[in-house]
């Protein structure tokens, strides 16, 4: 079982606590025989899937929007970035450039292709810009990808 990942960057420090936990569990309840994280690795939910994954001894594909994207994540991501990424079984590439919203949106419907299932970490409202979370859970939903929600209750960002 392939399953991907979208969510939120940025969280409040005790809504990442409560949400790093919950992805370790996701990763604990799969035998790491059996599935394989896909990831874009942003700073966040897609690397604390991603690191949670290889925690549990599972395989990681990384998806890249654009050949600029790394260059556009926080610069204290960076070393994480490269790490999660050279450890990747496989890297899939959008071919785009330039790390827009259109690059991002690209690179997440890649990656729900590539996914059996789809963990979302998402507040439930509607995207900030094209190409958020919410843009990714309704892409799933509409090409028939099964998307757990993970948000903790009573949570904001």
């Amino acid at each position: 079982m392939r399953i991907g990942i979208t969510g939120h960057r940025g969280l409040p420090s005790d809504v990442a606590a409560e949400v790093r936990a919950d992805l370790i569990e996701q990763a604990k309840a799969h035998a790491a025989a059996e599935f394989t994280a896909v990831s874009c690795i942003a700073d966040g939910p897609d690397a604390w899937w991603a690191r949670a994954a290889l925690d549990a001894g599972a395989r990681l594909e990384v998806v890249i929007p654009a050949d600029e994207y790394r260059e556009n994540l926080p610069g204290w991501h960076h070393a994480d970035y490269d790490q999660l990424l050279s450890s990747a079984a496989d890297v899939h590439r959008t071919g785009l450039t330039e790390s827009t919203s259109e690059a991002h949106q690209a690179g997440s419907e890649i990656l729900v292709g590539l996914s059996d299932h789809l963990l979302a970490v998402w507040d439930g409202k509607p995207a900030r810009g094209y190409g958020g979370t919410a843009d990714v859970v309704a892409y799933a939903r509409r090409v028939g990808v099964p998307v757990t929600i993970i948000w903790p209750d009573g949570a904001s960002r």
